[in-house]
Formats: C-alpha cells, sequence, structure tokens
C-alpha cells in the first residue's frame, strides 16, 4: 500500500477528517491537555491521542483527529521504545545493574500498576524487548527498552532498584516510538501553531488514516462488494480479489484498490473470511 501517493491524492479537508499527527510532547503538560490544544488549533471536532504519557514525559505521541479517533484501539498495545535517566540510591557498578536485568528484567516479567494508575492494580505480564545501558555518571545510568505496550516504565525503574537492595527511580523519560511512529517525523505545538494557516505544510505534517495498513496486512475486496462491507457485512469468500492464507483471529486491513473500507478479524469459517470490527464510511463530497 502507496500511503504517501494516498496522502498527495487527499485534500486538507480529508486529511483533517481522517489523519493522524505525530507530536512531540513537551514536559508538563498532560497528554489530554496536548490533544485538546492540537483540536482547537485545528478547529477539530474531536482529537484523541494514542497512549497516555505522564505530565513530566517527553516524545511520542500521535494525535488521532476527527473521524480516526474512532479506531485508535487499533493502534494501541504495540511496542513501545523509551530513552531515559535512573537514579539508584546508592551508587553500583553498572556490570551488577546489567546482571539484574539479565536475570529479573528481560523477557516476559509480572508488574503491578503504580497506585497513581488509570487502570485496576493487580499484577499482569508484560514483555521487555530490550533494556540495555548505555552510560552511567555516578548514581545516574541512561538507558534504552522496548517494551510491550503498557508496560510502566517508571515501575519497571523501581523494582529494579528493590531488587538490586538500593531502591531507584526515574529522572527523566523520553518516548522515542510507539508502534509505527517514531521520531522521524515529528511536531512540537509550536511547528504545528506555525503551519495553521500553511495548507502545505499541514498537509506534510498529517499521516492518512490509512497508515493502519502498515499494521494490519491488506485484503483487497471486489468493487460490487463495498456497499455490502460498510454496512457491516461479514466478508465472504467471494468477496475476495484473491483469498490469502491468514490464521484465525488475525487483524486484517480491508481496501478497494486505494480505498479504505475497514478493520476486520479473520475467522475462517464456512464462506465466511471475516468479520467487521471498524468500517470506515468515506467522506461526503458537498
Amino acid at each position: 500500500m502507496d500511503i504517501s501517493k494516498i496522502k498527495q491524492n487527499k485534500s486538507l479537508k480529508e486529511l483533517l477528517e481522517f489523519g493522524i499527527i505525530n507530536i512531540d510532547k513537551p514536559s508538563g503538560p498532560t497528554s489530554f491537555t496536548v490533544s485538546d490544544k492540537v483540536k482547537k488549533m485545528l478547529g477539530l471536532r474531536k482529537t484523541s491521542h494514542f497512549g497516555t504519557l505522564d505530565p513530566k514525559v517527553t516524545g511520542v505521541l500521535p494525535i488521532a483527529l476527527n473521524r480516526a479517533c474512532k479506531f485508535t484501539g487499533f493502534f494501541i498495545g504495540h511496542d513501545k521504545e523509551y530513552v531515559g535517566i535512573m537514579r539508584m540510591h546508592e551508587e553500583v557498578d553498572i556490570e551488577k545493574i546489567k546482571q539484574a536485568i539479565k536475570e529479573k528484567f528481560t523477557g516476559v516479567i509480572t508488574q503491578l500498576p503504580p497506585v497513581k494508575s488509570r487502570v485496576k492494580r493487580q499484577e499482569r505480564e508484560r514483555e521487555i524487548k530490550n533494556f540495555e545501558l548505555i552510560e552511567q555518571n555516578g548514581k545516574d545510568i541512561v538507558f534504552r527498552t522496548t517494551v510491550q505496550g503498557g508496560t510502566y516504565i517508571r515501575k519497571l525503574i523501581s523494582d529494579l532498584g528493590d531488587y538490586l537492595g538500593i531502591g531507584a527511580h526515574m529522572l527523566e523519560l523520553r518516548r522515542t516510538r510507539a508502534g509505527i511512529f517514531t521520531e522521524e517525523k515529528i511536531y512540537t505545538l509550536y511547528d504545528l501553531e506555525k503551519a495553521v494557516n500553511d495548507e502545505a505544510k499541514l498537509k506534510e505534517m498529517i499521516t492518512p488514516g490509512e497508515i493502519i495498513s502498515e499494521i494490519y496486512p491488506v485484503v483487497d475486496v471486489k468493487k460490487e462488494c463495498i456497499k455490502q462491507i460498510l454496512h457491516g457485512s461479514p466478508i465472504h469468500d467471494a468477496f475476495l480479489v484473491e483469498k490469502p492464507k491468514i490464521k484465525t483471529n488475525q487483524r486484517i486491513s480491508i481496501f478497494f484498490e486505494d480505498q479504505f473500507l475497514g478493520v476486520f478479524r479473520v475467522v475462517n469459517t464456512k464462506n465466511v473470511f471475516a468479520k467487521s470490527e471498524f468500517t470506515f464510511q468515506p467522506l461526503k463530497q458537498p
């Protein structure tokens, strides 16, 4: 799927109606405040962010625009990357910390959400894909980590300090990736403010919602089936241009050529290939 081509063929109105802006969240405001500022700057009905960052945390904060808000759940839960500084409460050799990470904080771990969290406080498993120590300066350690979505980094650092028997807390944290969104294409609120009255710059900043095709595999359907699909019909084998081999329960992105129709889940029952989880009605032209 050629996202750059899809974007090029869209008007600014279409991008604002079903797009995403990757904002570089500053330290201080909440994620909800940043999302609300974007809404007011662009005069939108609604905005919604992917994955809440604590007020002091900076970095990648994708903001969904208008109708893209309805499918933010399909972006949340994917891997996140962070860089930060942790402070050990006693000076300790970096090799000892690396050994503790290898023993207890790599792979699948059990984590209890912090007291001040938006979820129920019960233990849950999360995967630590990578936990790298970059530099040590006394008690302060620069680190980089890649984790499963929903992992609490502040708690990860605190638990590491407890495991070492000396205590630790997080000094600074920056998210460098949230799923497919990275620092390579990121904009500050000031960048956005300057672009508000510049259509070309604003279009450049908005990623079309069709970027979902980079998360879930694309399956093409026939033109004559579009109306049924947009009304929530399951996708029957006869709707498909070519039936792919995809495992049951896998989510897929449904397209007719460059037109995004929705996100479906593969069921692979008799004559039914997939069932609807989200359908996208085309923007009505004036």
